[in-house]
């Protein structure tokens, strides 16, 4: 599947040779393509096309993690019941925080000593937060208006993560909070929100968003290693608030320098796309565990939490797009964030590996490279400097090898200040792989008193599996500027984030600033072409394709051999012949394509065939395409799919058969631009073929760039009228001649 609801993209209509090439119109700007002319003024420049949002509201959520007073709803003190050590946990959370904190319940006059009021009616004053510890929360949740409460938490359960009744009754809860103005967290949820944070740590801090509290634990418990959280929001079915807010929330917040998530299912792919945008324009990182890559993790994922977990590779590809570093595992996810929220912006993207042992740095820098780190090879200077302190046997050209002895006196100082001195260096690494007192001791000493010095990362690779070593526990993890690890894999993971996220920030502009705000002239032109419901000929597809400025082949449709032999003397020889009907799809394999034809005798006899298999097979023809041949070019797709989650995507690939062979494709989530365009295409394992292999000439990716462009433009002006566009192939001709759609399927809604 390439995340489309109608399955993978259509391969149709693909002759033995590649096909059609008339006149190349003159290339526009690069860049999000419009057609010229304008078009009726959008309702706002703060609403896209089809009057989206495009940009993230950023709800007030400071009165929800810091209430100044709280409703408990349901609260207990009868020992034995779950409320009680729920009430038991909220009272002294409040006491943290400063909130007074009020018990309601029918059944008790007092609750822990505390006055117990019968009713939210009765409340003594109003509330920021009500807790609610009832089975069905919507009545009360109608009555909080009253009590001025502006935020809730529901835990109960069984609402739809269970099932189709679970949800009819969520979407009631649902319609319950919006007719309310109250904002709620939950149902499903827990009170990860109200731990005990530690208040004795400084500097950046991790916030934490997870739809299963259980699995923020790692990263919770990532502050007896003295890193600081701040806040953790479990978001539960998200049923009102969902990850998307207090994502937004949390990069507005000046101590998060870190963002870590844990989503089994997204409430809204535009929603959290566009709070995905605002940290990115903050320079926030964001650090999320994404499941359902699998058939059997989706399917987990959705009975857990109720939601769709969308097609992985859409969600995979529109993650990367706006700066979301996915990893795999929680150790990844606590790790990479903690070095994120902490670390300082790189002055160099180069990595030096060093350590006491040849073998280790050989198989660090194995794994660095295959994963993309630069390991720049030391200039014969800085070699020669390190051989004043190493022996001159050992290789320093990076990795560097010390062979052991120099980090147990005066030389281990001046070798870790030597290479973070070098210019092309911006992050050292030194794996450990064991404890090897003193040698490890001192060498660690030596790391985190260097790490002081700089202002370069220094990374550390802790390999004993034990990790009570005085070294680790006292010496590394004391250090608020080493960053220590456990494995090989998770600090190239981490690191490898750290360089990319600061690369993906610098000079970030949002996409969504080059989102189209007023419909073209195309949409107008295009809509009269769409019909309902309906499977377009290729021949209407096309005309689709022309109304936004998309080349396609010279041809004529005719409806008589006598018209055919025409068409193709003016079109001009070789010609190519196709049936063309509203629904014909794999034409080639009906035998409704010829190829190659050079005389008017070729060109009567293709049409008597082609109309009567046509006939014979049952297909409905509007005509049939007298279309001129293309003898070169590379051929590719380019499709509009729509997601469940995101709306439309777009799609391109290679083309012709290999689309079904090698599914080579890449996905953008509109809006983009040209640099994204031209990422999809490098994402591509057949991006060669577009450069040139085997003497063939280098393809017109200029040309391709902007058909994706002009693609994705569709997909957003017709988005609710296109459900389906698949071009293919589309034929990249050699540098500076364009690219030509030489067959089209449209499907309307």
């Amino acid at each position: 599947m390439l995340g489309s609801t109608h399955g993978t993209l259509s391969t149709h209509s693909r002759p033995a040779r590649v096909v059609a090439c008339g006149e190349q119109p003159p290339h526009t700007a690069r860049g999000p393509v419009a057609p010229a002319g304008g078009g009726p003024p959008g309702p706002s420049d703060d609403l896209d096309v089809s009057g989206r949002p495009l940009s993230a509201p950023v709800p007030d959520l400071d009165r929800f993690f810091r209430p100044t007073s709280v409703a408990v709803v349901g609260a207990s003190d009868s020992e034995g019941r779950p409320n009680t050590g729920i009430t038991r946990q909220l009272i002294a959370w409040a006491d943290r925080v400063g909130a007074r904190l009020h018990p309601v319940n029918p059944g008790r006059t007092a609750v822990f000593g505390r006055p117990c009021c019968p009713t939210v009616a009765d409340l003594p004053e109003p509330v920021d937060l009500a807790v609610l510890l009832v089975a069905d929360p919507a009545p009360v949740i109608e009555q909080l208006p009253a009590a001025g409460a502006r935020f809730a938490v529901a835990f109960a359960s069984g609402f739809a993560e269970t099932g189709e009744d679970g949800a009819a009754a969520q979407e009631r809860l649902a319609d319950a909070v919006r007719r309310s103005g109250v904002r709620l967290l939950g149902p499903n949820t827990n009170l990860n929100a109200f731990e005990k944070f530690r208040d004795d740590l400084d500097g950046p801090a991790i916030a934490l968003i997870t739809q299963s509290g259980h699995q923020g634990r790692p990263v919770f418990a990532l502050q007896e290693l003295g890193i600081r959280l701040s806040h953790w929001a479990p978001t539960g079915n998200e049923a009102d608030l969902e990850t998307a807010d207090f994502l937004s929330y949390f990069a507005s917040r000046p101590e998060t320098g870190a963002i870590a998530a844990y989503v089994e299912g997204l409430k809204d792919g535009r929603s959290f796309l566009l709070a995905a945008d605002h940290a990115a324009r903050r320079g926030v990182p964001v650090v999320a565990v994404k499941v359902g890559r699998t058939e059997t993790g989706a399917r987990t994922a959705a009975s857990h939490t109720g939601k769709l977990t969308g097609a992985d590779g859409v969600i995979d590809a529109a993650m990367r797009q706006f700066g979301v570093i996915r990893v795999d595992g929680l150790d990844q996810l606590q790790d990479t964030a903690a070095l994120l929220a902490r670390a300082r912006k790189p002055l160099a993207d180069g990595v030096a590996v060093y350590s006491i042992s040849g073998g280790t740095g050989a198989h660090f820098a194995d794994l660095a490279t295959a994963a993309g780190l630069r390991l720049p090879v030391l200039s014969d200077a800085k070699q020669t400097e390190l051989h004043q302190w190493i022996p001159d046997y050992l290789n320093v050209a990076n990795p560097i090898d010390n062979g052991g002895h120099p980090v147990g006196d005066h030389r281990g100082p001046k070798i870790i200040d030597a290479i973070l001195d070098d210019p092309s260096i911006g992050v050292l690494i030194c794996p450990i792989t064991g404890p090897f007192p003193p040698m490890s001791d001192k060498l660690a000493q030596d790391l985190v008193a260097a790490a002081e010095r700089t202002d370069k990362l220094v990374c550390v690779v802790w390999g004993s599996p034990v990790g009570t070593e005085e070294a680790y526990r006292t010496t590394l993890l004391g250090s608020s500027r080493v960053a220590t690890f456990r494995t090989f894999g998770n600090c190239v993971t981490a690191v490898r984030a750290y360089l990319g996220h600061h690369r993906f920030t610098d000079g970030y502009r949002s996409p969504f600033d080059d989102a189209p705000r007023t419909l073209s002239p195309s949409a107008r032109k295009a809509r009269a072409l769409l019909r309902p419901g309906t499977q377009l000929s290729e021949h209407a597809a096309k005309q689709l394709l022309r109304a936004y400025g998309i080349r396609v082949p010279r041809e004529q449709l005719v409806t008589s051999a006598a018209a055919a032999v025409r068409a193709a003397s003016l079109v001009g020889y070789p010609v190519v012949m196709k049936a063309s009907g509203p629904r014909l799809a794999h034409k080639s394999e009906l035998g409704l394509v010829k190829v190659g034809l050079t005389s008017a005798s070729q060109v009567r006899d293709a049409y008597r065939e082609l109309t009567e298999i046509a006939r014979c097979e049952g297909a409905e023809l509007d005509g049939v395409l007298v279309c001129q041949m293309i003898e070169r070019g590379v051929e590719m797709v380019v499709g509009v799919t729509r997601d469940s989650l995101f709306g439309p995507t777009v799609t391109v690939g290679l083309g012709g058969v290999l689309v079904e062979v090698l599914r080579d494709v890449a996905v953008g989530v509109p809006p983009f631009g040209e640099e994204q365009a031209r990422t999809m295409l490098g994402e591509l394992r057949g991006h060669a073929l577009l450069e040139g292999v085997r003497g063939a000439p280098p393809a017109d990716v200029d040309a391709l760039v902007e058909v994706v462009l002009r693609v994705q433009r569709m997909a957003l002006e017709l988005d609710g009228d296109l459900a389906e566009l698949d071009i293919n192939p589309l034929v990249v001709l050699p540098r500076g001649q364009g690219a030509v759609a030489l067959d089209a399927l449209a499907v309307c809604h």
